[in-house]
Protein backbone atom coordinates (compact mmCIF):
# COMPACT_ATOMS: atom_id res chain seq x y z
CA UNK A 1 0.00 0.00 0.00
CA UNK A 2 1.30 3.50 -0.79
CA UNK A 3 2.12 6.03 1.94
CA UNK A 4 -0.87 7.89 3.28
CA UNK A 5 -3.45 5.31 2.21
CA UNK A 6 -6.06 4.18 4.65
CA UNK A 7 -9.10 5.74 6.33
CA UNK A 8 -8.19 9.41 6.80
CA UNK A 9 -9.17 10.62 10.25
CA UNK A 10 -7.77 14.16 10.22
CA UNK A 11 -5.95 16.32 7.71
CA UNK A 12 -3.80 19.42 8.20
CA UNK A 13 -5.19 21.71 5.52
CA UNK A 14 -2.75 24.50 6.35
CA UNK A 15 0.31 22.29 5.72
CA UNK A 16 0.32 22.72 1.93
CA UNK A 17 -0.63 26.38 2.28
CA UNK A 18 2.19 27.29 4.67
CA UNK A 19 4.95 24.90 3.51
CA UNK A 20 6.57 23.47 0.40
CA UNK A 21 6.39 19.76 1.29
CA UNK A 22 9.49 18.12 -0.20
CA UNK A 23 9.41 14.65 1.35
CA UNK A 24 6.90 12.58 3.33
CA UNK A 25 7.30 9.79 5.87
CA UNK A 26 4.80 7.42 7.41
CA UNK A 27 5.17 7.06 11.18
CA UNK A 28 3.33 5.14 13.85
CA UNK A 29 2.09 7.06 16.85
CA UNK A 30 2.21 5.99 20.50
CA UNK A 31 -1.24 6.44 22.03
CA UNK A 32 -2.45 5.89 25.60
CA UNK A 33 -5.63 4.20 26.80
CA UNK A 34 -8.74 5.65 25.21
CA UNK A 35 -6.92 7.84 22.67
CA UNK A 36 -7.32 5.31 19.85
CA UNK A 37 -11.10 5.30 20.42
CA UNK A 38 -11.19 9.07 20.03
CA UNK A 39 -9.03 8.83 16.90
CA UNK A 40 -11.37 6.23 15.39
CA UNK A 41 -14.29 8.59 16.10
CA UNK A 42 -12.41 11.35 14.22
CA UNK A 43 -12.03 13.61 17.28
CA UNK A 44 -8.59 14.91 16.25
CA UNK A 45 -7.48 18.49 15.56
CA UNK A 46 -4.13 19.07 13.82
CA UNK A 47 -4.37 22.86 13.55
CA UNK A 48 -1.15 23.99 15.27
CA UNK A 49 0.65 20.67 15.53
CA UNK A 50 4.29 20.14 14.63
CA UNK A 51 6.96 17.46 15.05
CA UNK A 52 10.38 17.87 16.61
CA UNK A 53 13.42 15.62 16.97
CA UNK A 54 14.91 15.48 20.49
CA UNK A 55 17.30 12.96 22.07
CA UNK A 56 17.19 10.71 19.02
CA UNK A 57 13.39 10.45 19.09
CA UNK A 58 10.63 12.24 17.17
CA UNK A 59 7.76 13.80 19.12
CA UNK A 60 4.49 15.30 17.94
CA UNK A 61 3.49 18.52 19.76
CA UNK A 62 0.11 20.31 20.02
CA UNK A 63 -1.91 17.49 18.44
CA UNK A 64 -5.33 17.70 20.07
CA UNK A 65 -7.11 14.36 20.59
CA UNK A 66 -10.36 14.96 22.45
CA UNK A 67 -11.05 12.84 25.55
CA UNK A 68 -13.25 9.81 24.94
CA UNK A 69 -16.81 10.35 26.22
CA UNK A 70 -17.05 7.00 28.06
CA UNK A 71 -13.44 7.11 29.24
CA UNK A 72 -14.04 8.49 32.79
CA UNK A 73 -10.81 8.29 34.86
CA UNK A 74 -8.86 6.57 32.09
CA UNK A 75 -8.89 9.63 29.84
CA UNK A 76 -5.73 11.43 28.76
CA UNK A 77 -4.53 15.00 28.47
CA UNK A 78 -5.77 16.26 25.05
CA UNK A 79 -2.60 18.05 23.87
CA UNK A 80 0.13 15.94 25.42
CA UNK A 81 3.39 15.27 23.57
CA UNK A 82 3.19 12.00 21.60
CA UNK A 83 6.09 9.88 20.42
CA UNK A 84 6.34 8.90 16.75
CA UNK A 85 7.65 5.48 15.78
CA UNK A 86 10.36 5.61 13.11
CA UNK A 87 13.48 3.61 12.26
CA UNK A 88 16.85 4.92 13.50
CA UNK A 89 18.04 5.57 9.95
CA UNK A 90 14.93 7.65 9.23
CA UNK A 91 15.43 9.67 12.43
CA UNK A 92 19.12 10.26 11.62
CA UNK A 93 18.13 11.49 8.15
CA UNK A 94 15.49 13.81 9.65
CA UNK A 95 18.01 15.25 12.12
CA UNK A 96 20.31 16.21 9.26
CA UNK A 97 17.54 17.68 7.13
CA UNK A 98 15.79 19.68 9.87
CA UNK A 99 19.04 21.38 10.92
CA UNK A 100 19.08 23.19 7.59
CA UNK A 101 17.60 26.67 7.88
CA UNK A 102 13.90 26.95 7.14
CA UNK A 103 13.05 23.23 7.29
CA UNK A 104 10.57 21.78 9.74
CA UNK A 105 8.55 18.61 10.30
CA UNK A 106 4.85 19.08 9.64
CA UNK A 107 2.15 16.44 10.25
CA UNK A 108 0.03 16.27 7.11
CA UNK A 109 -2.64 13.74 8.04
CA UNK A 110 -3.61 11.02 10.50
CA UNK A 111 -5.17 7.84 9.16
CA UNK A 112 -5.97 4.29 10.20
CA UNK A 113 -4.06 1.55 8.41
CA UNK A 114 -4.52 -2.13 9.32
CA UNK A 115 -6.05 -1.10 12.66
CA UNK A 116 -3.14 1.16 13.65
CA UNK A 117 -3.08 4.95 13.78
CA UNK A 118 -0.44 6.37 11.44
CA UNK A 119 0.79 9.92 10.86
CA UNK A 120 2.07 11.20 7.53
CA UNK A 121 4.75 13.76 8.35
CA UNK A 122 6.33 15.96 5.75
CA UNK A 123 9.64 17.74 5.61
CA UNK A 124 8.63 21.24 4.66
CA UNK A 125 10.25 24.55 3.91
CA UNK A 126 8.22 27.55 5.03
CA UNK A 127 6.57 29.67 2.35
CA UNK A 128 6.87 33.42 2.21
CA UNK A 129 3.81 35.63 1.78
CA UNK A 130 4.45 36.15 -1.93
CA UNK A 131 4.69 32.36 -2.45
CA UNK A 132 1.27 31.93 -0.84
CA UNK A 133 -0.21 34.66 -3.04
CA UNK A 134 1.31 33.01 -6.13
CA UNK A 135 -0.27 29.68 -5.19
CA UNK A 136 -3.67 31.31 -4.69
CA UNK A 137 -3.41 33.00 -8.12
CA UNK A 138 -2.48 29.70 -9.76
CA UNK A 139 -5.37 27.93 -8.03
CA UNK A 140 -7.85 30.64 -9.10
CA UNK A 141 -6.65 30.45 -12.73
CA UNK A 142 -7.14 26.67 -12.76
CA UNK A 143 -10.63 27.13 -11.35
CA UNK A 144 -11.46 29.75 -14.02
CA UNK A 145 -10.20 27.51 -16.83
CA UNK A 146 -12.19 24.54 -15.52
CA UNK A 147 -15.33 26.70 -15.25
CA UNK A 148 -14.86 28.04 -18.80
CA UNK A 149 -14.41 24.54 -20.21
CA UNK A 150 -17.48 23.32 -18.33
CA UNK A 151 -19.61 26.21 -19.64
CA UNK A 152 -18.42 25.56 -23.19
CA UNK A 153 -19.79 22.01 -23.20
Amino acid sequence: MPKGSGKVVAQNKKANHDFFIEETLEAGIVLQGTEIKSVRNGRVNMKDSFARVSNGEVFLHNLHISPYEQGNIHNHEPTRMRKLLLHKKQIAKLIGETQQAGYSLVPIKIYLKDGYAKVLIGLGKGKKKYDKREDLKRKQMKRDVARALKDRD
